[in-house]
């Protein structure tokens, strides 16, 4: 696909059947994520990397384009009469629209740096994000964020690496446009992404194997047996430790994605953020043809109870996710 007969994303979005003020939001999204992806390419040239000697509401190290990338966020959206609130990862509680200013009915929720760990090593990182409906004009509360993530009306992420991509699916395929470093404009380059249903690649920490459950480790080892195990075939093994490359090359060319739960802290069912990671990540999968679980259940149909709220994720092509939900109805 070339860029002279590709559309902007501008009139992509004038051709989807989703209501104008959807649009308008994305197109928004769109241009916080080029701002984020201008602030990572200068990195140590504007003294914006390293820790910024403060810590998020889960405990972690926040660095200096975490915070600088939740305030774009903030900053671009919160007078744009769009929104009725956003949340984020790097933020303790929500933030509700100032009623000084106009409101709409979506909420905002967002990961505004995935994969802070390689940012001062200058691997791929990214923002993830995630839409949902309230009822407009009201004042919100955190309950209005906890919804399944079956009800997000949009998902996608932004990928910073050798090239600046934003992927994304409102609930009718999922579509890839890349930066033009020199317009600024994101061209559409992938349409229609589907994730093919059997693969040869895993992504997951081995470091952890002593820590996880049984049914993960039986279908790790099943991988690593290769031809000569039950699976009869070689497998290779990808881990970034950023989910937002991790899945991109599972939406780009298939894989099996795994951050299950492990023994380690047996009462927190999982690593990753229900809300501003699992959902938005499990929509676009699920999108593309694949499948997304927690184990047990599908990660889109958890009731989510609390706004930082961990979950264990297993997502990618669909009949390696569907082997080792077996295997966990099997225990």
């Amino acid at each position: 696909m070339s860029n002279s007969s590709s559309p902007h994303l501008a009139v992509f979005l004038e051709q989807q059947n989703i209501p104008d003020q959807l649009k308008q939001l994305l197109m928004q999204v769109a241009k916080s994520c080029d701002s984020i992806s201008s602030a990572v390419n200068r990195g140590a040239l504007d003294n914006i990397l390293g820790s910024a000697g403060s810590g998020n509401i889960q405990g972690e190290t926040q660095q200096k384009l975490d915070i600088l990338s939740n305030d774009i966020l903030l900053e671009d959206n919160v007078a744009s009469g769009l929104l009725a609130g956003m949340a984020s990862e790097e933020m303790d509680t929500i933030y509700p629209i100032p009623d000084n200013l106009p409101k709409g009915k979506y909420l905002l929720l967002f990961d505004p740096l995935d994969g802070s760990s390689n940012i001062d090593v200058n691997v791929s990182i990214g923002t993830i994000f995630s839409i949902l409906e309230t009822t407009m004009g009201k004042s919100v509360t955190e309950d209005d964020f906890l919804q399944a993530g079956q009800q997000q009306v949009v998902a996608g992420y932004a990928l910073y690496g050798p090239q600046t991509i934003l992927t994304f699916t409102t609930g009718s395929g999922v579509h890839m446009f890349t930066l033009d470093p020199k317009t600024r404009d994101f061209i559409l380059t992938k349409s229609n992404v589907l994730i093919p249903e059997d693969t040869k690649e895993f992504a997951i920490n081995m470091s952890n194997m002593r820590h996880w459950d049984e049914p993960v480790k039986r279908y790790v080892d099943e991988c690593l047996a290769g031809k000569e195990g039950p699976r009869a075939k070689d497998f290779n093994m990808r881990w970034i430790a950023s989910m937002v490359a991790d899945v991109h090359r599972v939406l780009t060319r298939g894989g099996i994605f795994m951050y299950p739960w492990d023994k380690r802290d047996p009462s927190k069912p999982g690593k990753l953020r229900l809300l501003y990671e699992a959902n938005p990540m499990s929509f676009l999968v699920e999108q593309a043809g694949g499948l997304s679980i927690n184990g047990k259940e599908t990660i889109l149909s958890i009731k989510p109870s609390q706004l930082h709220e961990r979950v264990s994720v297993i997502l990618g092509s669909k009949n390696e996710v569907s082997r080792v939900h077996e295997y966990h109805l099997d225990r």
